[in-house]
């Protein structure tokens, strides 16, 4: 009978959890994602350990239009994106350095960096999210989502895979999931 109340105790602390997982998507560690406002798709990592998003600019400048902020820049993805893309400014991001991009002489812990919105999509996930501009060209993969965008996606991350959604199913479709 003991053994019997436990085991009911279990299951009913448990039932929230798995209702919760339920409403997750499990992604690998690295997906396909489009990003249907440059009509691109892109490999990503997904970084549990990251905060934010951040994509491969380069030229990154920021300007005036109409008394609001905004910046132009241009993808550093690949040869192909040689024009300039402007978007408006949603804020500026303050990313910390680490130990050895550190410069004692600016006495700055973080890099700030420009934050735009953007409407990424994983498999049939389409979501608006807030992407940093870097030049991420050292890097193998020229966006990186940070928890906070993976949050919003409401993804679960194993690690141990790698594209598992399949292809951004919002490139070619007018209304992908929202």
């Amino acid at each position: 009978m003991r053994v019997k109340a436990h085991f009911l105790l279990f299951c009913t602390l448990l039932l929230p959890a798995i209702g919760t997982a339920a409403d997750n998507t499990i992604y690998g560690l690295n997906e396909h994602v489009g990003i249907p406002d440059f009509n691109l798709e892109v490999d990503a990592k997904l970084d549990t350990g990251a905060q934010t998003a951040s994509l491969s600019a380069r030229d990154i400048s920021r300007f005036k239009r109409e008394g609001e902020s905004w910046v132009r820049f241009y993808l550093a993805v690949d040869s192909a994106h040689a024009y300039p893309i402007e978007r408006p400014l949603a804020r500026i991001s303050k990313i910390k350095r680490r130990a050895g991009d550190y410069d004692p002489e600016e006495e700055k812990t973080y890099t700030a960096r420009p934050v735009i919105e953007l409407d990424l999509c994983m498999g049939k996930a389409k979501r608006t999210i807030e992407v940093n501009l870097t030049d991420r060209t050292a890097f193998q993969y020229p966006l990186l989502i940070g928890s906070d965008a993976l949050t919003r996606f409401g993804a679960l991350v194993d690690p141990s895979r790698t594209f598992i959604a399949g292809k951004p199913g919002c490139l070619n479709e007018s209304d992908a999931d929202e």
